[in-house]
């Protein structure tokens, strides 16, 4: 999957072709920058975070810098719709649902309602009357992020990939990145060819820190295996489209230390995808071997949790496959420059929830690159917030 490079010295190379490296890539090349996108293996590929037909997507975060990114990210994701000519989004809106008191879930309604967003708090009995295959307990209540739904993340990666193509952008895929040698013109090795940039972009997920030990920093990146998980409806219909079913997330129920999210049927008619947002961390290249010691018990929560809040559920899950988180300690991204080499950047630990906002990851990224400053507040974003928890051999 390729397009002609042209002369051996690109404006920009972006290493990691998911969704993030994609979008940046993406705005690159309507910025007239010739650009190079490295991928390590064959496209499409399911090793990373960007595989699979469908995420979630949302304005309701307990962070309100979150929901304004959101908020730009709309028109971003209808621009692509338009430019492909592919239907990437349905609106579905969003269930949450927690304790009333949990902080987390008050904070993140608070949000909403300080934005301006389209939303509604609903109780335990309104739930009950309106979506009655939802069981609350007592003390729990729901909201409604009317703006949510549902992106096809699969076709939205092909799509952003064939446009970046479209606008002269070319990818070298089955590549895999053996070196970096930084400088005024950064030099990356490949197992295929030696390439030349003025900047380079680094958003290769799980194996950011592998790259980024010849550039003498390691980030404080947790790499996570994550079980996708999908459901089968006692009776079918009653969790999909038929019901208007919406997405939904919930915040620390029952015995989950974690969100656990689900979407309506998509992938698999009359099962419906349920997940626990947390897994066991791994080696990326050794995703598919099996752990000899056993660690988070992710099946047994989602059952049970299934079994108190969806009992239109079978409890033991029909399908499970596999993706990989990138996490950082505080769950928020890492955008910013390289404490050292200013032109190369780095978009990093996008931990489970990156997706939605890959539009304005790209744009974030992208100005970077370009030596601009962007438009939105980058502190929570910075590097520096962890100095005391990265190592730096420069």
């Amino acid at each position: 999957m390729a397009a002609q490079s042209g002369s051996s010295v690109f404006d920009c190379i972006v290493i990691g072709a998911g969704i993030q490296g994609s979008f940046t890539a993406y705005h690159l090349s309507k910025h007239m920058r010739r650009t190079l996108l490295l991928e390590q293996f064959l496209l499409p590929h399911s090793r990373g975070s960007s595989h699979g037909q469908t995420r979630i997507t949302r304005k309701a975060y307990p962070q309100d810098f979150y929901t304004k990114m959101m908020a730009d990210c709309y028109p971003l994701w209808a621009e692509l719709e338009k430019e492909s000519s592919t239907t990437l989004y349905r609106q579905t809106g969003l269930l949450l649902l927690g304790p009333e008191e949990n902080p987390e879930f008050c904070s993140t309604w608070r949000s909403l309602v300080q934005n301006q967003v389209p939303c509604q708090y609903l109780t335990a009995q309104e739930i009950q009357k309106r979506f009655p295959g939802v069981c609350l307990q007592p003390g729990e209540a729901a909201f409604i992020d009317h703006t949510a739904g549902v992106l096809y993340a699969d076709k939205a990666l092909r799509a952003v990939q064939d446009l970046f193509c479209r606008f002269g952008g070319t990818i070298h895929d089955g590549e895999k990145v053996i070196d970096i040698k930084p400088g005024s013109v950064v030099i990356v090795t490949t197992t295929s060819g030696v390439y030349q940039a003025k900047s380079l972009v680094i958003t290769a997920g799980p194996w950011t820190n592998k790259l980024m030990a010849s550039l003498g920093l390691q980030l404080p990146l947790q790499t996570l295996k994550i079980k996708v998980c999908y459901w089968k409806e006692k009776v079918p219909g009653s969790y999909g489209v038929p019901q208007n079913f919406p997405c939904f997330l919930g915040f620390h129920l029952n015995r989950a230390q974690h969100h656990i999210y689900g979407l309506p049927s998509n992938e698999y008619p009359g099962l419906i995808k349920v997940c626990y947002h947390h897994g066991k961390e791994v080696d990326p290249d050794e995703r598919d071997r099996e752990a000899k010691t056993p660690g988070l018990q992710e099946i047994p929560i989602l059952s049970d949790f299934i079994s108190n809040y969806l009992p239109g559920l079978e409890a033991e899950p029909a399908v499970i496959e596999h993706c990989m988180y990138t996490n950082t300690p505080d769950e928020n991204f890492i955008l910013d420059r390289h404490p050292s080499f200013q032109n190369i950047i780095v978009g990093a630990g996008f931990s489970g929830h990156g997706f939605k906002l890959s539009p304005v990851v790209g744009k974030i990224l992208c100005q970077l690159s370009m030596g601009q400053t962007p438009d939105c507040d980058m502190q929570p974003f910075r590097i520096r917030r962890f100095q005391n928890q990265f190592k730096s051999a420069l």
